[in-house]
């Protein structure tokens, strides 16, 4: 070898040091074996002394145990279109962050590029199935719980950990030992950027060439979604190439059958492993980093106003011009808080939820979030409208639609007496509050009453939303509530949805897919195993604790703060 090769070689063994390396197959029995396949990464391809002869064999990498072990093992996988193993970065990140956190991990590098005459996957999931008994026969000498066996893989690495995590009980190939007599089911996913999951895309394996759309095109039947299947938490960018309707379609099948599932939608991002700390949450809410530390209430995390420099409270609705009055309603109102310390000329309006019964501004719904975002620098108003329900024929939205959209025109007609920007509002409401934002999003056009002044001359439109579990988005039949227009002035959205909610997460889920279609990136964020209000107790390190900082990145990357 000469001197340059020792240096390539020397440099990548100091980049990507190897672990403990063992083969999955006994020798002689490997199924479809092939002198055209190789299982290595692609930086042991680049190295000047690599001879393929030497990797033909599939192997589990186990890196060093972590200093304090949680009995969680996560099997890492790569992508590279089933053509090679070309993620050995994305695998070093996963390995430093989860065995900080007490995961022992092992790196699967299975066979590629593809194999000629069967499915393009096939030797890949052989592998797969053969390397998760091999784990879980490693269990007790290396000090992991053999059900708490997880998966983490990026595209085609995870379209493999899909596969491996709802098809365990389909055999990729005939028992070739006593090994094979172990389960080789998964106990949870995290899944990126999964490719080829759409029917569009599958049969070939490419990228999805109809994105994904289309009355014809469904969830890949590859996947067999068995009685084994895990939870999963999956991450895709909305503008991916290989789309993100695979992981909108994955997660509404884990949700019919009740397995537990997050999905986390990121706007504008192409093709990618985005949102890595969002699996760690996952991880943690599903007991898999440990048990949950103890749950607190959100109102004692935030109980100061010492970040507002301005308060003003006012009338939305001039005297006896009020339409619809209900004599049993409360007054509508809003009110101004304006921080000591403005970044942004940007406003806020937040509103809480309710059931249309009931709803006030000093609400837990309301008033963190409102001193959180106040403490960002960013102005935030605060809104009463009417409630409860009005009498029939009114529907229950009625009243408080009207209040929305006098509201937004009486902020716009205001922003600039304050320094602020009147087309830089956003509407934030939670539960009936969520209902509402989806209303004012994407029904602005939709005239809620008659005009009474001048002030009703100027749009409500708004410029972005941000959808809380919003309630009653969806007809008992799966449709679309007949009040949400999405006229052209629909605007982007934030949602964050708990996946056990009875007002089902569902409902967001579908209007992220229908904003899609119409071009428009919003993001979501589902949370496992949590129910309506996720956010009112919540355990330390989990995305129910979190979820406010969701709100930041989503506010700081649309106002560019």
């Amino acid at each position: 070898m000469n001197l340059t090769a020792l240096f390539v070689s020397a440099l990548l063994a100091a980049f990507f040091p190897s672990g403990e390396r063992q083969p999955v197959w006994p020798k002689g029995k490997m199924p479809h074996a092939s002198s055209a396949q190789i299982a290595a990464m692609t930086y042991e391809t680049s190295d000047p002394s690599f001879k393929a002869d030497d990797f033909r064999q599939p192997y589990l990498e186990w890196f060093d145990a972590p200093a304090e072990p949680n009995g969680t093992c996560m099997i890492l996988i790569s992508g590279g279109s089933y053509q090679n193993c070309c993620d050995y970065k994305l695998i070093e990140k996963w390995r430093k962050e989860l065995t900080a956190r007490g995961v022992q991990c092992v790196n699967f590098v299975y066979r590629t590029p593809r194999p000629v005459g069967i499915p393009y996957w096939q030797t890949a999931w052989e592998d797969g199935q053969r390397a998760v008994r091999l784990v879980r026969s490693q269990a007790r000498k290396r000090g992991f719980d053999p059900e708490k066996i997880g998966v983490c893989g990026m595209s085609a690495g995870g379209h493999l950990a899909l596969l491996l995590s709802t098809s365990s009980q389909t055999r990729a190939y005939r028992p070739v030992d006593k090994l094979d007599s172990l389960s080789c089911h998964i106990n949870v996913a995290v899944v990126n950027a999964p490719a080829y999951v759409t029917s569009d895309a599958d049969s070939l394996g490419i990228p999805a060439p109809r994105e994904g759309y289309g009355a014809d095109v469904t969830l890949s039947k590859v996947f067999r979604f068995d009685e084994k299947t895990c939870p999963v938490s999956l991450h895709h960018g909305g503008a991916d190439v290989y789309s993100p309707n695979g992981s909108t379609l994955v997660y509404r099948k884990l949700h019919s059958m009740g397995v537990p599932a997050e999905l986390h939608l990121y706007p504008g991002k192409g093709h990618g492993a985005h949102g890595f700390p969002r699996a760690i949450e996952f991880l943690k809410q599903m007991g898999f980093l440990g048990p949950l530390e103890q749950p607190v209430f959100l109102e004692t995390r935030y109980t100061s106003d010492e970040d507002r420099a301005f308060y003003r409270k006012e009338d939305i609705w001039p005297e006896g011009k009020m339409p619809d009055v209900q004599e049993d309603q409360c007054s509508p109102y809003i009110e101004w808080h304006i921080p000591a310390v403005r970044k942004t000329d940007a406003i806020q309006i937040i509103y809480s939820g309710g059931a249309y019964e009931g709803n006030g501004p000093s609400s837990f719904e309301v008033t963190p979030v409102r001193r959180y975002l106040n403490a960002l620098g960013i102005p935030v108003v605060t809104m009463m409208y009417r409630t409860p329900r009005p009498a029939a024929p009114l529907a229950m939205f009625t009243t408080a639609w009207q209040d929305l959209q006098r509201a937004i025109r009486v902020v716009r007609s205001e922003a600039s007496s304050f320094g602020l920007n009147p087309d830089k509002i956003g509407i934030m409401g939670s539960s009936a509050g969520g209902h509402l934002t989806l209303l004012g999003v994407t029904s602005s056009r939709h005239k809620s009453y008659y005009p009474i002044d001048e002030l009703d001359k100027l749009p409500c439109n708004v410029q972005w939303g941000i959808g809380i579990y919003p309630a009653y988005v969806l007809t008992d039949e799966g449709a679309f509530a007949p009040e949400f227009t999405f006229d052209p002035d629909t605007a982007p959205m934030l949602f964050l949805h708990g996946d056990a909610d009875p007002y089902t997460s569902l409902g967001s889920v579908a209007v992220w897919e229908k904003m899609r279609a119409m071009g428009i990136q919003s993001e979501l964020h589902t949370l496992a195993t949590r129910v309506h209000c996720f956010q009112y107790v919540a355990s330390p390190g989990t995305g129910s604790y979190t979820w406010m900082d969701r709100i930041k990145e989503y506010l700081d990357a649309v106002l560019g703060m």
